[in-house]
């Protein structure tokens, strides 16, 4: 049980890192900029275009219906919607990549005149042919072709989601590291990529720790969660990047059962009070009255 008293221990130890800078990353979007960073937080719609998405409610079953979807998350708060057409769990099918743009390019024609559309891919082919067709953010899961997508994001001046991971991609299983305390690994992770796509060209780095995706050694639900909770509290500690923050929220079946949609709220509060830039959720109405009752909220 998380009490005042561990938040109160975790600000004691680690407050310093809130002193640190962030500058934020600003994207044109239809209706103005997208400035990412310190203030409210900015909330990322996802949309799933594959049907293997264990989140049935955020699936969409052709590119029309993506935009039709994009279109509601728009007018209930978010900023950005982010699309996919491979999901990112480890049992499902792999998309190629003239798939990916078969299926993305008209659902992000559809969607860039509603807001800033961001999309998640680790194929360089599918980078261009996106931003190409008007998504100003990558939402890179992957390592393989790591300098190419860098280098088409510095070609289009598209903001580049850094996701935490040492695989080609995050459909490769590996492993959270194992320490105790997850953030030094994260800023030891991040630090060289960030400054590898400043040379690159890439001036709009928001980095992911990658809640959302599966690890071979987090499989039992109460250990994953505890992770997850962990890093979203302490979202702060990744300041000294200079960088925002995106975090994925989690939905936790196992513990939440049947109001798990509930789920993106609670760890929602969690991401918001650490220090989350960029929220990534699937329940963008929800999202959007926790976090302005929690903003309006003041305690004495």
């Amino acid at each position: 049980m998380i009490t005042l008293a561990d938040l109160a221990a975790l600000h004691s130890d680690h407050g310093d890192a809130w002193a640190s800078p962030v500058a934020p990353v600003v994207v044109d979007g239809p209706r103005g900029p997208v400035a990412v960073g310190d203030g409210p937080v900015t909330l990322m719609g996802c949309i799933n275009l594959s049907r293997d998405s264990t989140y049935r409610e955020s699936v969409a079953t052709s590119p029309a219906d993506a935009v039709r979807m994009g279109r509601i998350q728009a007018a209930q708060g978010a900023s950005v919607i982010d699309l996919g057409a491979e999901s990112s769990n480890a049992g499902a099918a792999r998309v190629a990549a003239e798939d990916q743009v078969a299926t993305l390019v008209p659902a992000v024609e559809g969607l860039a005149s509603e807001a800033v559309v961001s999309v998640e891919t680790y194929e360089p082919a599918v980078v261009r042919a996106c931003l190409d067709a008007g998504a100003r953010i990558l939402n890179m899961t992957g390592r393989e072709h790591e300098d190419e997508m860098l280098a088409l994001a510095a070609e289009y001046d598209a903001a580049v989601v850094m996701c935490f991971g040492e695989t080609a991609n995050v459909r490769e299983i590996a492993d959270v590291p194992p320490d105790a305390d997850p953030i030094p690994v994260l800023l030891d992770h991040f630090a060289p990529r960030i400054a590898n796509a400043r040379a690159l060209g890439v001036d709009k780095v928001v980095v992911d720790p990658g809640m959302g995706f599966y690890y071979a050694n987090l499989v039992d639900p109460p250990a994953r969660a505890r992770h997850q909770a962990r890093v979203l509290a302490q979202t702060f500690r990744l300041r000294p990047l200079g960088v925002p923050v995106c975090n994925a929220v989690p939905h936790t079946y196992d513990l939440f059962g049947d109001e798990f949609r509930k789920a993106e709220g609670f760890y929602g509060v969690f991401a918001a009070l650490g220090g989350t830039h960029l929220l990534r959720t699937h329940e963008v109405a929800h999202l959007r009255v926790v976090l302005r009752g929690l903003a309006e909220l003041e305690v004495r």
